[in-house]
């Protein structure tokens, strides 16, 4: 067997509040980050947020904070980490390069780091939620109640810890779910229809750069399929 990837799990949270049923979140931005949150595979956990004059918890993280975060990711690459995370290639690294104004390095560790979302997109053609790739594989997800478009509203409302707890919540089942996968090599899940699922990953996890390379699965079956771009067009943006 191969030795397990020593992992750091990143996920961030908006700032901005956007309505339901937004489609194309990026039509609101900039969103700002109201927090972030890292987990190592040794188990170090470590918030991100910035701090008001009062020092109390600021309502968007500084271009400083932001700029300290990629610093972090960087060294836990040179250290021989791998960062982790689910949809943050088209997600969470677009934001963070907005927001510390770091293009080019969140360009480079947006390639090199593990999109597992992106991975099982490039295999099967469609997207899937991180609470059902994490209940096929018996890994705990988001808490009940509790979602990404309602962590902006409970930080603009104060409710500082429950949107840290739900941040590290998110870095732990990514980097449980992650871990679970590399030891079995295979994804499960529950369609929408009730199916099983399952994917083989005879290589484990392979990182944004590798998957990209991987041939065009057949998508004649979806009703409107998504492109690989959706998520890369970002990476060459000018600036980025």
């Amino acid at each position: 067997m191969m030795p397990a990837s020593t992992y750091l799990a990143f996920d961030l949270e908006i700032s901005k509040s956007i309505p339901d049923n937004f489609g194309d979140w990026r039509r609101f931005r900039p969103l700002g980050i109201s927090c972030a949150a890292t987990l190592a595979s040794d188990g170090s956990l470590t918030h991100w947020y910035s701090q008001d004059e009062a020092g109390g918890y600021a309502a968007r993280m500084s271009r400083a904070d932001a700029h300290r975060l990629v610093g972090h990711l960087q060294e836990a690459v040179l250290s021989g980490n791998r960062v982790l995370t689910w949809n943050g290639l088209g997600f969470d690294f677009d934001i963070l390069a907005e927001e510390s104004g770091e293009f080019v390095a969140c360009r480079e560790l947006a390639l090199e780091h593990v999109d597992m979302m992106f991975h099982v997109f490039c295999l099967a053609g469609h997207p899937l939620g991180l609470d059902k790739a994490a209940s096929g594989s018996g890994v705990k997800g988001k808490p009940a109640g509790m979602s990404g478009a309602l962590a902006p509203l409970l930080w603009q409302q104060g409710e500082y810890q429950q949107v840290l707890d739900y941040v590290a919540q998110d870095v732990r089942t990514t980097l449980e779910l992650a871990q679970a996968v590399e030891r079995t090599r295979r994804l499960r899940w529950v369609s929408q229809s009730g199916r099983r699922q399952e994917l083989y990953l005879p290589e484990g996890w392979l990182s944004v750069r590798q998957a990209m390379l991987l041939p065009e699965p057949v998508t004649s079956h979806l009703r409107s399929p998504w492109k690989r771009s959706r998520f890369t067009g970002w990476l060459s943006r000018p600036g980025g």
